[in-house]
């Protein structure tokens, strides 16, 4: 007995279900074409709240309005592939009163100037109406000139190569451009320049470089995007990248330099090296490093104090200022406390001779 109402309840919720959406389907159904116009395969009419007989119900038919329709019926989905159309189903399921649209394919316009044309499924299960007709849209090519492909291998283009355009040639990485860059489609269909070419590119040997070890293969020609490296010999300094690659134009980069030490030519007075003062024999080996700064001691010439000026060591050559007097050795060993470079610094306030700091 509980499964007899609750079947009764399932079917009572399925009806009220139903008559909801026959109701909403309803309030936008077309009124239905009157007299004369009526339509001849037009099921009967109906209105919504009324029976239809044999178990037909009333729904909205297309165009002919509410009619009474038998229920489960359906139209062919997919429809049949028209020529150069594209059907889309408008409704949930292609029962009847559903709506079909169709649009012509893309290259294609429909004739009397429509965008798409709607068919409705019919109580005899068959879609309203005909197909459109789908005319391809006639386009006229503009004039070109010709691009053989095999003369194109290797290129990038840009531009076009329409009539009264110009193009523009490239060519990958490791090729190089041989002929015109640039060139011009004229009105006779033919270009005004002949095609260039992209050809292999490669570096010659690289550069030696003075008191310096080449790290690479020995070739007589390498691709673009090689490296080599170079290495300093010893006491050298290596100035500039150790690595050169081989460039798209066939060039290497620029090579480095080995640069020399300098002996430092104070010998019997103290220098500043790296804000240290020190004594000629308390340097290194006596010598800098390229690109090194030292510090001489300069006496003034009307008062008995120092000033200090700078010199630098490029590449093995270190001169003193022309301010600086090496001591003699008497007074070197004699009257060490007495050199230029251990009496009292001048004053801020003394004027230094012009030739101080050359």
């Amino acid at each position: 007995m509980d499964s007899f109402f609750l079947l009764l309840s399932v079917l009572a919720f399925i009806g009220s279900f139903i008559s909801r959406a026959t109701a909403e389907h309803v309030e936008s159904c077309p009124d239905r074409i009157p007299g004369s116009q009526r339509r001849p395969n037009c099921p009967k009419s109906c209105s919504q709240g009324k029976n239809c007989p044999n178990k037909r119900q009333c729904v909205c038919y297309g165009q002919c309005g509410l009619s009474c329709v038998a229920p489960g019926r359906t139209c062919p989905w997919p429809p049949p592939p028209g020529s150069n159309t594209v059907a889309h189903l408008l409704s949930p399921a292609p029962t009847v009163s559903a709506l079909l649209e169709i649009r012509c394919k893309p290259g294609f316009v429909m004739a009397g100037g429509l965008e798409a044309v709607t068919r409705h499924c019919q109580s005899n299960r068959q879609w309203s109406g005909e197909d459109p007709v789908c005319m391809a849209v006639l386009t006229t090519a503009p004039l070109s000139c010709p691009l053989p492909e095999e003369a194109m291998r290797g290129f990038t283009l840009q531009g076009s190569s329409a009539v009264g355009s110009s193009l523009r040639y490239g060519c990958h990485p490791g090729l190089t451009l041989v002929g015109n860059s640039e060139n011009f489609c004229l009105e006779n269909q033919t270009w005004q320049y002949p095609h260039p070419i992209c050809q292999r590119v490669f570096c010659p040997p690289p550069t030696e470089v003075d008191q310096a070890y080449l790290v690479a293969v020995k070739r007589q020609e390498y691709e673009v995007g090689e490296t080599i490296y170079y290495l300093c010999k010893k006491t050298y300094l290596l100035e500039g990248p150790n690595s050169v690659n081989c460039q798209s134009d066939g060039t290497w980069g620029p090579v480095p330099f080995c640069r020399a030490r300098c002996t430092v030519p104070a010998q019997r007075s103290r220098v500043i090296i790296g804000g240290v003062k020190l004594w000629p024999y308390e340097i290194p080996d006596g010598v800098v490093q390229h690109g090194q700064n030292v510090t001489f001691y300069c006496k003034h010439p009307e008062k008995q104090c120092s000033f200090t000026a700078v010199q630098p060591c490029f590449d093995g050559d270190l001169r003193p200022p022309d301010c600086y007097i090496e001591p003699t050795w008497i007074r070197y060993k004699l009257f060490p406390h007495r050199l230029v470079s251990e009496i009292a610094p001048c004053d801020s306030s003394d004027q230094r001779p012009e030739s101080s700091d050359q």
